[in-house]
């Protein structure tokens, strides 16, 4: 069981965060976060032997990369491609290397609904280095899409998210999207299957909930 934590977008719990993930999804600036914050949250990583990821998003930081833009499949490819070399460069400056890549809030959502939005996304990720895994929903396009072009991948379920029936996020919008309570993330842990599980880095209880989760998969 593996726990990644979107990190790097200026919440000012990374530090806190790091001894209890596994894998760390660093925002490049498109939603939160500068060169500044990327440099910093990689030297995290190295510290506390965390895996670094990019976590590309729409270039919408007045709605921190929650709202859907649309664009051409051009212009996803040019947007991912353009924060994952960014990340990259300043990761191979720190002496270490990429893990993975998992697209942020809207544009997430979209590339595991939409065909043409993942397949941009996976071979903008495979073009700039095919070792890399593709995070992405349970089942959904961003997951096939990027098997299909021969890409490792990571198929994600949320820890601290109030899924529907049709295995779709409750929208944030809604009310109990977002858990508030422990027993509430274990109980879905315990549910689910899936390669990695994620703690949003912005939620008021992503210490506590990481905390547990790591007791959880570690017992005393």
């Amino acid at each position: 069981m593996q726990i990644n934590c979107d990190l790097g977008e200026g919440i000012g719990n990374d530090t806190e965060l790091m001894p209890y993930i596994d894998e760390a999804n660093i925002a490049c600036g498109f939603h939160a976060g500068d060169a500044f914050t990327m440099r910093e949250t990689v030297a995290l990583c190295i510290r506390y032997k965390v895996k670094i990821g990019v976590h590309p998003s729409y270039l919408d930081r007045e709605n921190f990369g929650r709202k859907e833009i649309e664009l051409s499949p051009e212009e996803i490819y040019l947007l991912v491609k353009k924060q994952v070399e960014t990340l990259k460069n300043i990761t191979e400056q720190a002496g270490t290397k990429l893990n993975h890549v998992k697209p942020h809030g809207a544009l997430y959502n979209t590339s595991a609904k939409n065909e043409v939005v993942a397949k941009a996304i996976a071979k903008a990720v495979k073009d700039i280095d095919p070792s890399l895994i593709l995070f992405g929903l349970k089942n959904s396009h961003s997951i096939a899409a990027a098997k299909n072009l021969g890409l490792k991948t990571a198929e994600e379920a949320f820890a601290d998210r109030k899924y529907e029936s049709d295995g779709s996020l409750t929208p944030r919008s809604q009310p109990g999207a977002c858990f508030e309570n422990v027993a509430q993330v274990l109980t879905q842990v315990q549910k689910i299957k899936a390669d990695t599980w994620c703690i949003h880095g912005d939620g008021p209880h992503a210490l506590e909930f990481a905390k547990a989760l790591q007791k959880f998969k570690t017992p005393q």
